[in-house]
Order: C-alpha cells, then sequence, then structure tokens
C-alpha cells in the first residue's frame, strides 16, 4: 500500500495526545512492522525492528535535515545543530563529537561527576527533603561543566540557573504548553550565554582549558574548511552539555526501580561490574525516554510492503521497540538479567537512537550517558533514604515523561552499613 494511495486523517494531534503509545498502537496490528500514516500534513511511513533500524540510518533512505520541527530545534536542538545535516556535512560536524566515545573522555566525565554527587549528597543529609530529580540536575551540570572547560560562577548560583534552563529545553520540546515557552526562553538565554563565551574564547579574554570540549567547538572546522560561527560553535556546545544533564531522567528512573524492586540494590551495592552495567541497560530499555525519531524519504521509499514518496516522513518507533515481545520476552517485566545473558545487537537497544555513532545519527553521547548512569546508580544504591508518600507515577502521555514528583527522599545519608530502603 502507498501513503498517497488515498488520503490518511492527520494523527498529529494523536500523536501528541498519547505521546508514547501513539506509535506502538499504530503498529500493534501492523504486519511486518509498518504502517502509513499523516503527520504534520505529511505521509508517513512508521517503522520498528532492527532491520528497519538499519533501514532507517541508510542515509540513501532518509535524511535528517528538514525532518526535525521548527519548535523541537528552537528547544532542545538548536538550528543548525549536528542534527539537522547529512552526507559530508555530518561527517565532518560528527568529529567535532567522536572524541566523546573514547573510553578515557568517558572516565574523566565521571570523575568530574563522582565529586559533585559525593558533595552533593552532604548537602542533602542536612535538608529536609531532596527531590532527586533536579538534586542530580545541577550534579551532573557541575560535573559537566567542570570537565567540558565551561566556566560557571558557583558563588554565584550559576549552576543552578543552567541546570534548571537545560532541563527545561528537554523538558518543553514536545508540548505546546507553558514547558514549551519556558524551554525557549531557556534556549535563548544559554545560547547567548555561550556565544560570549565562545567570541571571548576566540578573542583571548577566557581560556578554554587545552583539549577541553570548549576549546574543540570554538576550533572546530567545517567540511568547507571555515570555522563553525560563534552561534552555531554555541549550540553544539549546548550539545555536549545539555544530554549529559538530561542523565538526570535516568537517575530518578533508577531510584523508581529500585523503590519498586528493591531487591537489586544489594547486587548494586555489591560493587559487581557486570551487574550494574546489566541494570543500567534495563533502566533504559525499561522506561520511556525518546518515543519516536524522524526522518525525511530521500526518495519514493517502500518497507515491507508499506510505501512513503519522497519528502514524506519515516518515523521510527523507539519506544514501542524497546517494548517488542518479540524482541524481549517479557517487556514489560524490569529484569536487568537479560542483559547478562544475551550480548544485545546495536539495533535492538536504541534508547536513544540506532545505527553507527561514529558515522550515522546514532547520539555520539550514549557512552558518557551509560558511564555515568552506572557511576550514579551505584551510589545510589549505597545511600540510605526514607520515600516519603509522593506520586511516583510516570505519565506516558507526557512528552518528555518522568517520575511525576520528582523522586522525593528524606533523611539522606551514607550507612556505617547497608540496610534496605523503606517507605514512610
Amino acid at each position: 500500500m502507498n501513503v498517497t494511495d488515498r488520503i490518511l486523517p492527520d494523527r498529529t494531534l494523536a500523536a501528541l495526545a498519547q505521546g508514547y503509545t501513539w506509535l506502538p498502537g499504530l503498529l500493534r496490528h501492523a504486519p511486518g512492522g509498518a504502517a502509513a500514516t499523516r503527520v504534520l500534513g505529511r505521509p508517513a511511513l512508521a517503522v520498528r525492528g532492527p532491520e528497519a533500524v538499519r533501514f532507517f540510518y541508510d542515509e540513501d533512505h532518509v535524511r535528517r535535515s528538514g525532518a526535525l520541527p521548527g519548535p523541537v530545534l528552537s528547544t532542545v536542538f538548536g538550528h543548525g545543530a549536528v542534527h539537522t545535516l547529512d552526507g559530508d556535512a555530518h561527517r565532518a560536524r560528527k568529529r567535532l563529537f567522536l572524541p566523546l566515545l573514547h573510553a578515557d573522555r568517558i572516565t574523566a566525565l565521571v570523575e568530574h561527576a563522582i565529586p559533585a554527587w559525593d558533595d552533593a549528597v552532604r548537602d542533602w543529609g542536612a535538608a529536609e527533603q531532596v527531590v532527586l530529580f533536579d538534586a542530580v540536575a545541577e550534579v551532573l551540570t557541575r560535573g559537566v561543566c567542570r570537565w567540558a572547560g565551561v566556566p560557571v560562577d558557583e558563588a554565584d548560583g550559576e549552576t543552578e540557573r543552567l541546570a534548571h534552563d537545560l532541563v527545561a529545553m528537554v523538558d518543553g520540546f514536545a508540548t505546546a504548553g507553558p514547558r514549551h515557552w519556558r524551554a525557549r526562553r531557556a534556549r535563548s538565554r544559554q545560547e547567548q550565554r555561550f556565544t560570549r563565551l565562545v567570541e571571548d574564547v576566540r578573542a583571548g579574554r577566557t581560556d578554554a582549558p587545552a583539549g577541553s570540549v570548549l576549546a574543540a567547538v570554538c576550533h572546530h572546522r567545517e567540511a568547507t574548511g571555515e570555522e563553525l560561527d560563534a552561534h552555531t560553535a554555541a549550540v553544539e556546545l549546548l550539545n555536549v552539555v545539555r544530554p549529559t544533564v538530561a542523565v538526570a531522567w535516568f537517575v530518578a528512573y533508577a531510584a523508581h526501580a529500585l523503590h519498586r524492586w528493591p531487591q537489586h540494590r544489594e547486587r548494586l551495592r555489591g560493587g559487581e561490574l557486570s551487574y550494574a552495567a546489566a541494570f543500567v541497560h534495563e533502566v533504559r530499555r525499561f522506561y520511556p525516554f525518546a518515543p519516536y525519531l524522524g526522518g525525511v524519504a530521500v526518495r519514493d521509499l517502500s518497507w515491507q510492503g508499506v510505501a512513503v514518496p519522497a519528502g514524506g516522513l519515516v518515523l521510527l518507533d523507539v519506544f514501542g521497540q524497546n517494548h517488542d515481545a518479540g524482541l524481549w520476552g517479557d517487556p514489560y517485566t524490569f529484569r536487568p538479567e537479560r542483559f547478562r545473558r544475551h550480548v544485545v545487537d546495536r539495533d535492538e537497544l536504541i534508547p536513544q537512537g540506532g545505527g553507527d555513532p561514529a558515522t550515522g545519527h546514532r547520539c555520539p553521547g550514549e557512552g558518557l550517558t551509560i558511564g555515568l548512569l552506572e557511576a550514579l546508580a551505584q551510589r545510589l544504591a549505597a545511600l540510605d533514604y526514607t520515600v516519603p508518600p509522593q506520586d511516583l507515577r510516570i505519565s506516558l502521555r507526557r512528552l518528555p515523561a518522568r517520575v511525576a514528583d520528582g523522586f522525593v527522599m528524606r533523611d539522606v545519608h551514607v550507612p556505617a552499613a547497608p540496610r534496605t530502603v523503606h517507605a514512610a
């Protein structure tokens, strides 16, 4: 069937209203994991599955430029970002981010985040209560700025303001309401601030530590040999800092998992690295983060008998694939052990997209996410705290989803001897 054979109703409002369940619902009874629809007034092909991932990330089939709506660029990614490029331009820009894939850089970031966490834990112990999501966002902002060479004025509360804005950018990208306008204002503020920082480094008014992300961004050259303009450099610097702080979503999810299934706590406390890795993969698979990804058909395409014309949209069902019973067996059971017995194919587990991060559009910061989450999940499991009554629901209609009350903790401290966390 070709999506142009008949006029399909536009499903944009359904996508916004149904959130993470929209594409899985559309594909539930679709043969071969492909279905036709219409979004944003354009014909669209929805796909799911490892083979579909490879189809989606093939530049002969799908391009990313022109796929991201303006509201998404104005909040989470920024106009002119690497996510909007294809071909040689994308590969040249991607070279800016590839060093983030190196194990030594991941280790260095974790080594900056751990002291920030430990310092924060001491403060949490004196607080009446701590909203973990907000507190971890500040921890990660402090850690990533130190690692990236981005100067912040700790005494002036700049870390807290930056953390708030970075969270707002992610939190407001998929809504037309107040969250969206907060996200736009946050991005505008920080793009202006980071643009001034790039200009100051290039003018010699501010030092960029040798080998830092700040130095790399300021001196990166495009495929044309030209430096990035200061605004685009600021956008890409934010595209390192912002997704790192977004790990706060996963840390709050990890706390949610440890509260619901406390048997995993002792395993994490035991320091078994392979179990920590399995736990992190299961958090990233089980909990909602990216609902789906979009691209534009380079030419007339067909997948599993469903066609889309050139210029139509191709949508990859991320949440549905991570909860596909055909891949995972019991997808709505939280079971880290699945990752100890099964070596997962690159294009099976796709919480941050699929494909090759070195050459394609898969997030190059995925390794940073995993490294940070492994370290912080183990430290979280080592804490003793009380979980007071609160709203711990995670709505699949909210984009992006998050633990409703951010996971509130009381009486936080590192115990002399491990004991089980209890609810108030």
